[in-house]
């Protein structure tokens, strides 16, 4: 009996530990419920509140963002550039060449006897006109040799007139006595004979004395003959021989003055031609032989420039084409002349053909055997897309590919890619890549952005802008009261 109560107690104790238990983990149930409760709300705000801060920045970032663009379109950078158009011109290629200038006329003076220079005087630079002494050799030898011929001269000319005015009048005048007699004789001959052939005839003489007749009257007829052939032949041979001869002995003296007169005239040694005596060799009291060179004279007033072409160049030139000069020596100044000469030979080691350029010189600036770059143009077109050779940046020096910066109408740059093809100096041509009447930029364009907006310089606006502005202005003023 006592037993049970205590079981009875220990089953109460059980129970009321078990409900003290299940009360525990209710109330840990509820508080951690409540706990979790707690965390999900905290977990709520906190998100909530990043949502918001999140949202508020990022409306103050698109708020800046659309500020600093705002900022950036209203502040962006405008790059000042220099502006031309795309020209359909005529255009040809450039090929230049280093050549050396010569004078129009050169000459070397030398003297043609041998003597002493009796007078000279400096020379070198100076300036001398065709014809002008330029030395006196010594010549009193020739002088008396002179003087010697001219008195054989005198004396042949005095032979001459005696032939001509005594010798053949007093020769003919013989003659004709002598023709005169022959005749005479031949008359009385013929006369004596008729006599004694009548006497004859009549017996009065022998045969004898007839014979001795007739051969007096042939002998006479004979010499009348003679005398008439010798007449003749006087008249067509004697004579004229008579006065080619004096003529003769007259031109062989005069002759012989003549070249002492062209030996004195060598004596005084002049200037061939207009120029400049560029050198000299010899001065007063040197010896001057035959053919030892004293001065050389140029004619500087027009000179040649002989440059090296490449074959293939010289066969695209013709006589008259136009050429430029670049003295060496006067740099900056470019002159222009014809070619007057292309050589019909090449030279077989460099395969180049000497080409002459001619152009004038008075004022004496280029100087003989110096050099000059000679510009010529080759393989032209009449009808190209040509931009100045600063629009275009080459992807390298010599390639035929690059690019050029095209302005828009809104003044913003884009980037073409073109082709180049002649190339003349500071301008190209472009087979592709532009069109014409486009603006590209000449100044200001390396390393220009694609897309960057630009600004012409004053005076270098394109066309179509200038007349947007003329229309603008005229527009301005007419609506002006």
């Amino acid at each position: 009996m006592n037993d049970e109560p205590a079981e009875h107690k220990g089953a109460a104790d059980g129970a009321q530990q078990t409900a003290q238990r299940t009360l525990t983990i209710k109330a840990t149930e509820v508080v951690a419920a409540d706990g979790q409760r707690r965390r999900r709300r905290q977990l709520l705000i906190v998100s909530a509140l990043a949502l918001l801060v999140i949202l508020l920045v990022g409306a103050l970032v698109w708020r800046e963002r659309r500020t600093t663009t705002t900022t950036e379109e209203e502040t962006a950078p405008v790059v000042s550039v220099r502006v031309a158009k795309v020209e359909q011109q005529a255009i040809a290629a450039q090929v230049s060449a280093l050549g050396t200038i010569f004078p129009h006329q050169e000459a070397s003076v030398a003297p043609k006897i041998s003597a002493q220079i009796k007078q000279m005087s400096l020379l070198k630079n100076k300036v001398v006109q065709a014809g002008e002494v330029l030395a006196v050799l010594e010549s009193r030898d020739l002088v008396s040799q002179r003087q010697e011929a001219a008195a054989a001269l005198g004396e042949a000319r005095a032979g001459e007139r005696s032939t001509v005015t005594g010798t053949i009048p007093q020769n003919n005048a013989q003659d004709q006595k002598a023709l005169r007699d022959a005749r005479a004789a031949v008359a009385n001959a013929q006369a004596t004979y008729d006599r004694r052939l009548a006497l004859y005839q009549k017996g009065g003489i022998s045969k004898k004395e007839l014979e001795q007749s007739q051969l007096e009257l042939t002998k006479a007829q004979d010499d009348l003959r003679l005398a008439e052939q010798t007449i003749a032949l006087r008249t067509s041979a004697l004579n004229p021989n008579e006065r080619a001869q004096a003529a003769a002995r007259v031109n062989q003296a005069e002759q012989h003055l003549g070249a002492l007169d062209a030996q004195m005239g060598y004596a005084l040694i002049r200037a061939p031609f207009t120029g400049v005596v560029t050198d000299q060799f010899m001065f007063q009291g040197d010896f001057a032989a035959a053919g030892t060179k004293i001065v050389d004279i140029a004619d500087i007033s027009q000179v040649i420039v002989k440059a090296p072409f490449a074959d293939t160049v010289a066969a695209q030139l013709k006589l008259g084409d136009t050429a430029a000069v670049l003295p060496t020596d006067l740099p900056g100044e470019a002159m222009h002349g014809q070619i007057t000469l292309i050589s019909r030979a090449s030279d077989p080691t460099s395969r180049t053909v000497e080409v002459w350029v001619t152009l004038a010189n008075e004022a004496g600036r280029l100087r003989a055997n110096g050099a000059a770059q000679v510009t010529i143009s080759t393989n032209s077109k009449t009808d190209a897309l040509v931009v100045p050779a600063s629009a275009v940046t080459l992807d390298a020096s010599n390639a035929n590919e690059g690019t050029v910066m095209v302005v828009d109408e809104k003044s913003v740059a884009h980037e073409h890619k073109v082709t180049v093809g002649i190339r003349a100096g500071d301008k190209l041509e472009i087979t592709e890549g532009l069109q014409a009447g486009e603006t590209v930029i000449i100044e200001g364009n390396y390393a220009l952005p694609d897309g960057m907006k630009v600004e012409v310089s004053e005076g270098e606006k394109p066309e179509s802008d200038e007349k947007g502005d003329k229309e603008k202005k005229a527009a301005d003023q007419k609506d002006e009261p």
